[in-house]
């Protein structure tokens, strides 16, 4: 069922995005700090679910591109996605009906509210990721068929540019190309897409659990109880069992952590690979630390999360399982199978096995 969205819930999202963005996806503080000015002005945001959506709706996700970093310089104006959204519409010659996240993890959980504040549009609860990936053809969309094109790249000076693509992969090279051109981030909109294809290719139900896992890290500071466990309880996760002492987790990123492996004595054993997300938690605080913040001397937790299913089929670990990064030689292992004994005491989500 639709929900509205306050400014003050943004705050638990930007937390639950931190986490989601498994070291990537940027600091969603800017882009929350957006939202909230746009709500402010023009009231709640409606979440709905995907299966509130008609199959001829049309759905635009909503996001930015390029390096977050970059953001804390060269501010956005606020007005570039909508300026985006008028852009395709336009070429198009139709009418969104709702916008998305196309990746649920830091700083683009928050554009589509900013859209949708502007608009009025809702923001569907899902997105193409279930997590935060580098690069545009890694979506669910993607895997399951939808057309990445026509696209547009904005920036805060009122320029933009339509792309019109010969495929996702080659999408992803143009958007990347003119968002450096901008300055190096820029708003995106892609996978303009129906309805019924939202319903059939996306992550579901990913702002809603980046609320809860917000909400639970918040919850935890007033009740006294750790906040990595309570990031734990929300989001089904493993946590490191037995003593770790003399040991080392080794996390390889590319933008976002792809592989954690655990060197000791013994050798190495691979932890967890993409698409399970692996976060880095600040010991004290349960907050994300992402990639670009990694300071010698930081006392951090690391956690995984298990991808819902649409993740991990086939079609899908041929575009962002481990080989797809290079790791020829690491096979994917879902967590709940890794660490069995873990989830038997703690359970799985429905329609997951263990063995």
């Amino acid at each position: 069922m639709s929900r509205l969205i306050y400014p003050e819930d943004l705050d638990d999202l930007a937390v639950g995005a931190a986490i989601l963005g498994t070291g990537g996806g940027g600091d969603p503080f800017i882009g929350k700090l957006m939202a909230q000015i746009a709500m402010g002005a023009t009231g709640p945001v409606r979440l709905i679910t995907a299966d509130e959506l008609q199959d001829d709706d049309f759905v635009i996700p909503s996001a930015m591109m390029g390096a977050p970093t970059v953001m804390l310089e060269k501010i956005p104006q606020g007005e570039e996605a909508v300026a985006a959204l008028r852009a395709l519409e336009n070429h198009l010659g139709r009418k969104a009906t709702a916008t998305s996240p196309i990746e649920c993890g830091g700083i683009n959980s928050m554009i589509p509210f900013i859209v949708a504040a502007r608009t009025g549009l809702p923001v569907v609860d899902g997105d193409g990721m279930g997590r935060a990936f580098p690069e545009l053809q890694m979506e669910t969309f993607h895997v399951y068929g939808v057309q990445g094109w026509p696209a547009v790249v904005a920036d805060e000076h009122g320029q933009h540019v339509i792309i019109e693509s010969q495929d996702n992969y080659r999408l992803e090279w143009l958007a990347r190309g003119v968002t450096i051109r901008m300055g190096g981030h820029a708003t995106l909109l892609d996978y303009p897409m129906t309805g019924k294809q939202y319903k059939e290719t996306a992550v579901r139900g990913t702002v809603s659990m980046g609320l809860a896992i917000g909400r639970a890290v918040r919850e935890a500071h007033r009740q006294r109880i750790h906040p990595v466990d309570a990031v734990c309880r929300a989001t089904n996760i493993f946590t490191g069992l037995g003593e770790d002492q003399g040991s080392r987790l080794r996390i390889e990123f590319q933008n976002e952590n792809l592989v954690a492996i655990k060197e000791s004595e013994r050798g190495q054993d691979v932890l967890a690979t993409v698409p399970d997300l692996i976060c880095v938690l600040d010991s004290e605080t349960g907050t994300a630390i992402t990639t670009e913040r990694l300071r010698y001397g930081q006392r951090a937790r690391i956690i995984g999360i298990p991808t819902p299913d649409i993740m991990r089929t086939p079609e899908a670990l041929k575009v962002w399982g481990p080989k797809a990064f290079g790791y020829e030689d690491v096979e994917f292992i879902p967590l709940e199978r890794k660490f069995q004994d873990y989830y038997r005491q703690v359970g799985v989500p429905e329609g997951k096995r263990i063995t």
